[in-house]
């Protein structure tokens, strides 16, 4: 029993508690991950030999699912299949982090914002961090130290904090008038949406595969479904796609096609999320599987043939990967 505690880890260190939670499934605390989670029997044994750069991703995840408000998020095989796909954060979306971090440690603005990262001791949070430094390594996506560090640095350089302490003393910060006004933009940019906007071939034989299934799995799920045809718009078509797609939390792209050929813009807004690092999941009809460019064959799929089980497949994903929405009915 004591081997499936330690890998139910997803960072070592001496501050993880692990406890059984009489389900199939293991109940994790450790700041290094972003906090506390549960993770299922099945996925300790995928999650063993996985490398760091991965469970840095799976990190992330994880403080995604904290900042929707879910309070232990549940890693199973679905999320793990999920994270190999899951492209890696920016380096610049990563100090952007580290500085929306930087402002959540404060009670008061101009207040110290303690930088010590590194311990060297025997108390570590895994990966030789102190508290503060396993918290911020959480938030970037960080593996070492130095990484953090070289975040910090950045920051610095950029005239978003100023940096204070020496050797003798312990490292702090403050965030200056420009850093609070980066965070200004930059958390703008990131409000959560309800919204999830659907990209399919707009076809009268795939009415019922959109109401119940794309629509109603989404629904399920906590969010609001959006078709372009189903929005009042002035603009060019293409303005309005843009628009939509930057107002939404993640895109379901939907690949089914007759014989006709691809459906183009379905590509077209695939690509678009994912050039604003959105999510986007990927669905497609069992007999149009055959037809999907090489392309997109790299990404794990939703195979259904019937609305019924579209829809059951779409929500189990939505939840495993991006969490539930704001609009979801706890029973």
């Amino acid at each position: 029993m004591f081997g499936d505690y330690r890998d139910a880890h997803i960072w070592s260190g001496q501050n993880a508690i692990t406890s059984s939670n009489g389900r199939d499934s293991y109940r994790v605390r450790n700041p290094r991950a972003g906090g506390a989670y549960e993770i299922a029997r099945t996925a300790t044994f995928m999650l063993h030999d996985k490398p760091d750069e991965f469970r840095a991703r799976l990190t992330t995840w994880l403080v995604d699912q904290h900042n929707l408000g879910t309070p232990e998020p549940l890693i199973t095989g679905e999320v793990l299949r999920n994270i190999d796909l899951t492209p890696s954060l920016s380096v610049q979306e990563r100090a952007n982090r580290l500085l929306v971090c930087f402002n959540h440690q404060q009670s008061s603005i101009g207040e110290r914002i303690n930088l010590e990262i590194s311990d060297l001791g025997e108390n570590l949070y895994g990966n030789g961090f102190t508290e503060f430094g396993a918290i911020y390594a959480a938030v970037t996506e960080s593996i070492k130290p130095d990484e953090v560090q070289f975040l910090i640095d950045q920051l610095a350089s950029s005239g978003f904090i100023t940096t204070h302490g020496t050797n003798n003393s312990r490292p702090w910060c403050v965030i200056t008038m420009k850093g609070y006004e980066h965070l200004e933009q930059f958390t703008r940019s990131i409000s959560v949406s309800e919204n999830a906007f659907v990209a399919m071939w707009f076809d009268p034989s795939m009415e019922d595969a959109y109401r119940q299934g794309l629509e109603k799995g989404i629904r399920i799920a906590g969010y609001r479904p959006v078709r372009i045809d189903g929005i009042e718009h002035n603009n060019k078509i293409d303005d309005a796609i843009v628009a939509e797609i930057k107002r939404s939390r993640f895109l379901i792209a939907d690949f089914t096609q007759d014989e006709s050929g691809a459906r183009g813009g379905v590509y077209y807004e695939a690509g678009l999320a994912h050039g604003l690092n959105m999510p986007v999941i990927f669905t497609c009809r069992a007999d149009s599987l055959k037809f999907v460019h090489f392309d997109t064959r790299q990404y794990n799929h939703i195979v259904w043939e019937t609305p019924a089980e579209l829809c059951q497949k779409l929500a189990t994903r939505i939840s495993a990967t991006i969490g539930d929405g704001p609009l979801v009915v706890h029973e």
